[in-house]
């Protein structure tokens, strides 16, 4: 009974610790989210640089990773060549600073209950760039199924009051991005044997993506920002917002170390429509039935493909324990094997003994 009870308990520990750290990771994404459009929306904080802004998490991020690495030695940095670095982190490192940029311009133009329902065709970009570099296999119901999702986003597209074409282009550009980026992260790193935690993430990308983000910065921002002669840099708005972003990466470690992506990706779901939700209430985003009947397409399609997924991890771990299940067999088998092997020589053995005269045994010593 306490065996059982204490079996009881440890499931009940682990459910909490899991709905935990999604919730984590929940409340800090949507933060991000509504903080960031906060800032770059024209209605309300009305600081249109988006640049900017990447630059500064960038700039937070990095330094703090840089502290906790090199000052406090708290974390212990990658051993990688620079031939590695350049060939494997720069390439990443420039994707994410193109992903970030265009994601967070999108907030200027799309309302940030649209941006979700574009954020939904996530799943798509990333099997079809997988399929391109031969990373993901081409299936046939998969593609009907990223053909539901894309159809249902098409359908909120049409039903979106305030429709923006340079900002679709903007956010359907970061996720092509984002999804190239978590193509080659597995190419580039997770092949080579190269993980990061999100201290050594920070440390080793964000400086990368702070060198690439200064080129547009110079070109686009800065002799618009020299105009704004009248603003001062609010060190509680940015630094807060900051430390969110900083907190997020730390989040989606947490989450994902401890449960698995997939429940992060189950996570985003409610995520977009608690988003959405508060788009709508709150900020007074007009959201149509279109708007919602479009996403409730793509969200099933979403669903599938993650439950299609739950289904080829548990197949897979199954596969994986048959096979251990079968060499732990196969090692007991040949231990048998042996034993009765060894038991048939020592019986030879004994008969040989009393065959022997006792002079010849102890000349030979046996």
């Amino acid at each position: 009974m306490e065996k059982g009870g204490s079996l009881s308990e440890g499931v009940l520990k682990n459910i909490i610790l899991s709905y935990t750290y999604v919730t984590i990771w929940i409340f800090l994404s949507f933060t991000v989210i509504i903080y960031n459009k906060f800032i770059l929306d024209r209605k309300m904080y009305n600081w249109p640089f988006p640049i900017s802004l990447t630059m500064i998490h960038m700039c937070f991020c990095s330094s703090i990773a840089f502290f906790l690495v090199t000052v406090l030695k708290m974390v212990e940095p990658v051993q990688m060549t620079r031939d590695i670095y350049f060939k494997s982190v720069v390439p990443i490192g420039l994707l994410y600073s193109i992903s970030l940029w265009l994601s967070n311009s999108a907030y200027i133009y799309l309302s940030v209950s649209f941006i979700q329902m574009l954020k939904a065709l996530m799943p798509v970009a990333v099997y079809s760039i997988g399929v391109l570099f031969k990373k993901e296999g081409f299936k046939s119901q998969t593609m009907v199924n990223m053909s539901s999702i894309s159809f249902g986003v098409a359908i909120a597209a049409y039903g979106e009051a305030r429709f923006n074409t340079w900002g679709v282009m903007l956010q359907l550009g970061a996720v092509v991005f984002e999804a190239t980026r978590l193509v080659l992260i597995q190419i580039l790193l997770t092949s080579k044997g190269i993980t990061f935690n999100p201290i050594t993430s920070l440390y080793y990308v964000a400086p990368c993506c702070l060198v690439f983000l200064t080129i547009p910065w110079v070109i686009v921002e800065v002799p618009r920002l020299r105009e704004m002669s009248n603003f001062e840099f609010d060190f509680v708005v940015f630094g807060t917002n900051s430390f969110c972003a900083f907190a997020l990466n730390l989040a989606v470690f947490l989450l994902v170390g401890k449960t698995s992506a997939l429940t992060m990706n189950v996570a985003g779901v409610v995520k977009d429509w608690l988003l959405i939700a508060f788009s709508w209430s709150v900020i007074k985003d007009t959201v149509t039935p279109v708007n919602l009947f479009g996403y409730g397409i793509a969200f099933l399609g979403v669903a599938y493909y993650n439950h299609a997924k739950l289904q080829a991890l548990k197949a897979k771990e199954a596969e994986k324990k048959v096979v251990e299940e079968a060499g732990k067999l196969l090692e007991e088998n040949r231990g048998d094997v042996d034993g009765s092997r060894k038991n048939e020589g020592h019986c030879v053995k004994s008969f040989v003994m009393i065959l022997i005269p006792t002079w010849f045994k102890e000349f030979f010593l046996f």
